[in-house]
């Protein structure tokens, strides 16, 4: 600070002699004779960096104008941006409950029946399916399933089981065929000895038996009322005048 001072000062000196010098050279003591006389004092002897300043003589209204730019270093750093580091993200994991209805099948069963017969099936309850509900629990890790558990069950409709009944009972015997029974042969009549007609004449129509001659003969025994009447059997021989031959098998008086 001292030397800056010092120099200052001598500064001053050198340019008001030099100043003087040229004008006792040039005889005129301008204004530009002093301007040349200062920067001359200031170039020559003026040490550099010490600071000197204008004498006062050179005021600002007498100097010539002049700008002078300030210039003020500018250090720049270089700028870094730092990378972002990658966190791991973890995942939430979120429980939530689930219902569905689960239906229940029925079962079927048969029971004998004795009332039916053998071979008959007869309907008599039908199957119904029941129902359930049932409660899971899901676990859910970053929106991805990872477990499934049932927390409950409860059923809400019961089962109702098929009945068949089965017949049991024997089938009645069919029944026996009907058969026509064979007629057994008639037994050929054996004549039987009659009464002789009081006349003493039989009617050749007939045999086996004397059939009288007579206004009209009946079987003996019948319903016939005579005059005359036969035993039998008599066998029809010709033609059956008397009619003793009711059903015309050939042979009269058979009973």
């Amino acid at each position: 600070m001292v030397a800056a001072k010092s120099g200052l000062l001598e500064g001053r000196r050198v340019g008001k002699a030099s100043a003087k010098e040229f004008a006792a050279v040039t005889g005129t003591a301008s204004i530009g004779a002093l301007v040349l006389a200062l920067m001359f004092s200031s170039t020559g002897q003026a040490s550099p960096g010490a600071g000197a300043a204008l004498p006062p003589a050179a005021t600002a209204a007498n100097a010539p104008a002049s700008s002078t730019a300030s210039t003020t270093p500018t250090t720049s750093s270089p700028t870094t941006s730092a990378t972002p580091s990658l966190t791991p993200t973890t995942a939430v994991e979120v429980s939530t409950t689930v219902t569905e209805v689960v239906l229940l099948p029925f079962a079927r069963q048969t029971v004998n029946d004795g009332a039916l017969e053998q071979g008959k099936t007869v309907l008599r309850t039908a199957g119904r399916a029941g129902s359930k509900t049932v409660t899971w629990t899901v676990r859910n890790r970053g929106g991805v399933e990872i477990s499934r558990t049932i927390s409950g069950e409860q059923v809400t409709a019961a089962p109702v089981d098929e009945v068949t009944a089965v017949g049991t009972k024997a089938p009645a015997p069919p029944p026996a065929p009907k058969t026509t029974p064979t007629a057994a042969p008639r037994p050929t009549p054996t004549p039987m000895a009659t009464k002789p007609a009081t006349s003493g004449a039989c009617d050749p129509n007939y045999a086996g038996a004397c059939v009288p001659i007579a206004s009209d003969v009946d079987c003996a025994g019948g319903s016939g009322n005579g005059p005359a009447y036969v035993q039998g059997p008599v066998q029809v021989v010709g033609t059956d005048i008397y009619k003793l031959d009711a059903d015309n098998d050939g042979i009269g008086c058979e009973d």
